[in-house]
């Protein structure tokens, strides 16, 4: 890292939130080596969330399937980084498909975090490993943590900021007489979603206090399955269409605030600068709680659900404990 100008290069190939998260340790390095050229290797899906930020310059896209290393889509982009000639890089993914590609990008010096998990041979394709820090922390504290060597210190607030595109236009109308709040009923298991009917009870709760409701709608079946009973039982409910993440994320900033389930639209609201109420039950919150903008995260505390199980071992659902009224009251508290 003697160069004036050093090429780094950070990889992470999981969900759309692990790559909201990873923006802190982005900026970090942008601070650290104001002068460098900074790439990002993140999925394809995730490409929006950084194309815009001032502190990347470059941000590339792979395919990417959960349990799938599919190691020969990797190879045309692996000859591409390797031509790149990197200083550095750093694997902010944590597991081997990240450090194996960040290995074969040919980059001089590289860090990443040890964990109990993965191959034993891991650690030998960095050149600086640390310690992961306790899955206690926030998981963007243990992602900077990876470029302690670079004597990078964690901030004493996290912030996030998520930029987007400026030449699109707002899909969202807006009643400018009441407050706006993007829903996103969804999640990427069934565990964590809040139950439809508690949904539509704070939907009638809320409109009676002025809130104006916008639904947003996930890809998957399960999620079209819950857009479909939601319109059951509210009727008239307002329904984005299906949006590119680009456009959801300027309807997402022209909000007022957001609610939303443990999922990636959180950690987007918070990332654009929205008030937002969070609902979490089977993961841990205080690795993964929503931050960036002013947030109340309400917590299943007996929820049984963190591990191996897609769907709620209960009969009752476990976040059917979190109630509407008490989102709604905490929904007031972030314009009180």
């Amino acid at each position: 890292m003697n160069s004036p100008r050093p090429k780094i290069l950070t990889v992470q190939f999981k969900s759309l939130g692990d790559t909201v998260v990873s923006i802190p340790t982005l900026t970090a390095i942008r601070q650290r080596f104001p002068d460098c050229e900074l790439h990002a290797l993140v999925p394809e899906a995730s490409v929006p969330l950084l194309q815009h930020h001032p502190d990347v310059n470059r941000v590339w896209g792979v395919p990417r399937a959960p349990g799938k290393a599919q190691f020969r889509a990797y190879l045309p982009i692996l000859r591409k980084l390797r031509a790149e000639r990197f200083d550095a890089a750093v694997d902010l993914g944590g597991n081997d498909r990240s450090a194996i590609v960040m290995f074969f990008s040919g980059a001089r010096e590289r860090l990443g975090a040890l964990h109990d998990k993965g191959f034993w041979g891991k650690r030998w394709l960095f050149t600086h490993p640390v310690n992961a820090l306790p899955e206690d922390r926030h998981e963007s504290l243990r992602l900077l943590h990876i470029v302690s060597p670079w004597n990078i210190s964690p901030p004493e607030r996290i912030e996030i900021n998520i930029h987007t595109d400026p030449s699109i236009a707002n899909p969202l109308s807006r009643d400018l007489s009441r407050r706006t709040v993007i829903c996103n009923p969804g999640a990427a298991c069934a565990k964590k979603q809040w139950p439809i009917a508690h949904w539509a009870k704070l939907h009638q709760l809320a409109t009676a206090r002025g809130f104006d409701l916008v639904y947003i709608q996930g890809v998957s079946q399960l999620e079209q399955q819950l857009i479909r009973e939601l319109q059951t039982l509210v009727h008239g409910a307002k329904i984005l269409p299906k949006l590119a993440l680009p456009q959801l994320l300027v309807a997402i900033k022209s909000a007022d605030a957001a609610i939303s389930n443990d999922t990636g639209p959180m950690h987007f609201a918070t990332g654009l600068g929205v008030k937002t109420v969070a609902i979490f039950g089977p993961s841990l919150h205080k690795r993964w709680y929503p931050a960036g903008a002013e947030s109340r995260v309400l917590v299943a505390e007996n929820c049984e659900c963190i591990w191996g199980t897609f769907v709620c071992r209960r009969k009752n659902h476990c976040l059917a404990e979190i109630s509407p009224e008490s989102v709604l009251a905490n929904l007031e508290r972030l314009f009180s």
